[in-house]
């Protein structure tokens, strides 16, 4: 990630030390002024604080497991499992949020739907235009 994070830096130009403007000046020739806060530098920067939350305990956790002398079945499976369930974990997040969002935008539609039936069965029953800014009262 730290490697990423240097070329997203050194793309954006988005350096956080003098050193770091004045080693690019150098090294390209071209100026640049410190800059802190860069979206795409700070995205790369969330995903390195990602990993280290998650990837240092369980190697840490990880050895202190090996060395209890596990089965040597289990102890491969609980290695080859870690990577591919941290992306299906991320996969089923966004499923999850993309269901929200589908949910919420199907529940608009069905209030207008709702609600223009209403406003339809209104003016067959009682012969009287509902005005469009009543529609729902």
């Amino acid at each position: 990630m730290s490697i990423l994070t240097s070329r997203y830096r050194n793309k954006n130009k988005a350096f956080m030390t003098e050193e770091d403007c004045q080693a690019f000046k150098q090294w390209t020739g071209a100026d640049v002024k410190l800059t802190r806060n860069n979206p795409d530098v700070e995205r790369v920067l969330g995903f390195h604080h990602n990993d280290l939350e998650n990837v240092i305990p369980f190697v840490l956790i990880g050895l202190l497991y090996i060395l209890t002398d596990p089965n040597p079945w289990y102890a491969k499976m609980h290695f080859r499992i870690f990577t591919p369930s941290r992306a299906l974990g991320w996969l089923l997040g966004y499923i999850v949020t993309l269901s929200m969002g589908v949910s919420v935008v199907m529940a608009g539609f069905l209030w207008y739907i709702l609600s223009w039936y209403i406003h339809v069965c209104t003016e067959m029953t009682t012969g009287l235009p509902v005005s469009q800014g009543n529609m729902l009262t």
